[in-house]
């Protein structure tokens, strides 16, 4: 090879490698909802298999103290995305948090009415005089009221009872006859294994337009520019969760065995159950963005009088790699 040949090579070698430098020191912080579980299978397969790094980011995962604040912390610029939930954003958005929904890790409701399978309400309409325990006012208010309309029932009929995050042993005690607000996936067997028998009823089955259960969650401020750096490194996030997604549904036993040697408890018997349960409900294309999708729960929350106007789309959520 001539020198001028080889000058050209390496000119060019260089012109590759200088990206993929400058990409590998972008630093992203992702604040979890709540403690590392099943439903964070795709990010943590992604960090484990290389495909963040593969994307030339250094992801900082971060599990919070408190369960309510990782929007909060996304919204002050303390981080640069959070998992959240699709009903709650809508809520956050009208009380003036600057978030915009970038993202879907979990694309079902997983959130559900919980009641002893052999107890007094084997329908919705047995709930009428029987005590529902809650942990979030609001929403799950919302969803309580639709549920019951389609029993032909009012929130009149029943009594509404805040036991913060004590769902289970609130059901398991006999606080409450049901409970909204447990996941299907983990509360469900959560219940099952300390030997109960319990079942859910589904809010997307009675009067809830579906919706996206996990979200992530960015600074709508830092989003306003397309050219904004922040959008390329959600765009690369988003690539590298998609390619965990991937992953477990392609290699399941591999996926859970790499999932489960990252914390001395994912693997036991809950988490493994969970994780089977949570597989199907995973966004196989996490940055696409079903608009008529929030469209409709908007309007829901507007009927139920939780929101005073009915926001746009563009608002509240986007699809970070769509053409501006």
């Amino acid at each position: 090879m001539t020198f001028p040949r080889l000058a050209a090579t390496l000119a060019a070698a260089l012109t590759l490698a200088l990206p993929a430098q400058a990409q590998a020191q972008d630093k992203l912080t992702l604040m979890l909802d709540w403690y590392v579980n099943p439903d964070h299978a795709p990010i943590i397969l992604a960090q484990e298999q290389g495909f963040f790094a593969d994307e030339g980011l250094d992801v900082e995962i971060i599990a919070p103290a408190d369960p309510a604040e990782p929007p909060k912390l996304v919204a002050a610029g303390r981080a640069d995305l959070a998992i959240s939930y699709q009903p709650q954003l809508h809520l956050q958005v009208h009380e003036g948090l600057p978030l915009r929904r970038v993202g879907t890790l979990v694309a079902t409701p997983l959130n559900c009415l919980m009641v002893d399978a052999k107890g007094p309400v084997q329908n919705l309409s047995d709930l009428k005089g029987r005590k529902i325990g809650y942990s979030v006012s609001g929403i799950e208010g919302a969803m309580m009221e639709a549920m019951l309309r389609s029993a032909g029932l009012t929130m009149a009929d029943v009594e509404m009872v805040n036991v913060n995050w004590s769902l289970t042993p609130a059901l398991m005690t006999g606080q409450v006859d049901a409970v909204i607000g447990a996941f299907r996936n983990f509360e469900l067997t959560q219940m099952r294994l300390a030997g109960g028998d319990w079942r859910c009823f589904f809010p997307e089955e009675a009067g809830l337009p579906a919706y996206d259960e996990l979200i992530f969650v960015a600074n709508a401020d830092s989003l306003a520019d397309p050219a904004n750096p922040a959008r390329d490194r959600i765009r690369r996030f988003l690539a590298a969760v998609e390619r965990g997604t991937q992953y477990l549904v392609n290699h399941p036993d591999a996926a859970f065995r790499s999932f489960a040697a990252t914390a001395p408890d994912l693997g036991d018997a809950l988490n493994t159950q969970a994780w089977a349960d949570t597989l199907p409900r995973f966004a196989h294309s996490p940055a696409a963005l079903d608009h008529g999708r929030y469209a409709r729960f908007e309007a829901f929350l507007h009927e139920a009088g939780l929101i005073d106007t009915v926001l746009p789309v563009s608002q509240l959520a986007l699809d970070p790699g769509a053409a501006e």
